[in-house]
């Protein structure tokens, strides 16, 4: 049986209470009221001190957390300035002295997405034909094609330079070889002219060697569809895509490099979705602006009636188409390039016309 003793101290206004337990029959120990107190102050004191303590310390760590947070803040933001100050030195977006332009705009230009480039009003690739063609005016003027050159340059085809410049960009299509690829190169050498070659994958199989001196000797080679098909037949983008990377994986077999970004349809057949896709697929489309009847290997052209063709219709800017299977063109062309450099004209090669995106 447990007792419950309550002792009250004079002068206090709490009640003390003591709580002891002890068995029914025991002596209970003698108890002061004024040393509990005493005890009781110094214990509250104590705790006072703890909760001041822990309240000091709990102030510094805020203190220094938010310090290191706000120093880590800064410097993420100076970097976040420095990446993003550089970003419009390269976009070209650093303001000149004395522009102003607040921060918001600035963050919507970089983020506005760029837009595919459309052709103006009026100047929508309208074909006279699928068949590329010409019409030729006076003697040493450019003559007229399908399309203007104007209109072509939005699809980043071409069939004509500089109207200005007496300049001459030679190309040939190379479809087989029968012999008189090399007497072309030769000519080309000792002109110190650079030309252009439209390959197709016959070509690739049978010639690799006068593939790689093409490279050696500084030409440009371009893609002619690996089967020379019709393209203008085709319209999806996969079979569009595969005439042309399978020249690519030829030729870059063959010579470990990458073949030149430039498109010459079949026969000149071609329409719109084609230069499109060519574009899309990173080609220019390459037209031209002087050629003569010189594929026919049954009835190739009369020495000096294809002399004097390609000398009357020579103009500033031409883009000038030769096969390389025709003999004349093997017998004449250093003739032609000497009566060419005679009359005014210099050599260049397509990468000087043709924009590289």
């Amino acid at each position: 049986m447990y007792i419950l003793e309550i002792y009250e101290i004079q002068g206090d206004e709490n009640e003390i209470m003591n709580m002891k337990n002890r068995k029914e029959g025991e002596k209970p120990k003698e108890f002061n009221p004024f040393e509990e107190v005493r005890k009781r102050e110094t214990v509250a004191s104590l705790k006072k001190d703890i909760e001041k303590f822990v309240f000091q310390i709990i102030t510094v760590v805020i203190f220094l957390t938010g310090c290191s947070k706000s120093e880590g803040q800064e410097k993420l933001e100076y970097a976040e300035t420095v990446e993003i100050s550089s970003a419009k030195e390269e976009e070209g977006l650093v303001l000149k002295s004395g522009e102003t332009e607040s921060m918001e705009e600035n963050d919507l230009q970089l983020d506005e997405p760029v837009e595919e480039e459309l052709p103006p009003d009026g100047a929508d690739l309208i074909l006279d034909s699928e068949e590329w063609g010409l019409s030729f005016q006076e003697p040493g003027e450019q003559p007229i094609g399908n399309a203007s050159a104007e209109a072509l340059a939005w699809y980043h085809a071409y069939y004509v330079g500089d109207d200005s410049e007496k300049v001459i960009y030679l190309t040939f299509d190379c479809g087989y070889e029968n012999g008189n690829t090399e007497p072309i190169l030769d000519a080309l050498k000792k002109h110190d002219a650079k030309g252009t070659f439209f390959v197709v994958g016959h070509f690739l199989e049978t010639a690799p060697d006068l593939v790689k001196r093409m490279v050696e000797e500084g030409h440009a080679v371009g893609n002619h569809t690996y089967r020379h098909p019709d393209m203008s037949a085709i319209s999806d983008i996969d079979s569009f895509q595969k005439e042309l990377i399978d020249v690519e994986t030829l030729f870059l077999e063959i010579t470990g490099e990458e073949l030149s970004p430039y498109y010459r349809p079949p026969q000149g057949k071609c329409n719109v979705e084609n230069m499109k896709m060519a574009k899309e697929l990173g080609y220019s489309t390459v037209f031209w602006s002087l050629a003569h009847v010189d594929w026919d290997q049954k009835n190739q052209p009369d020495r000096d009636k294809a002399l004097e063709k390609l000398t009357a219709r020579i103009h500033p800017g031409a883009i000038v188409l030769l096969h390389n299977t025709s003999q004349t063109n093997g017998e004449i062309l250093d003739d032609l390039l000497t009566k060419w450099e005679e009359m005014g004209y210099s050599f260049a090669p397509l990468s000087e016309l043709v924009v590289q995106e």
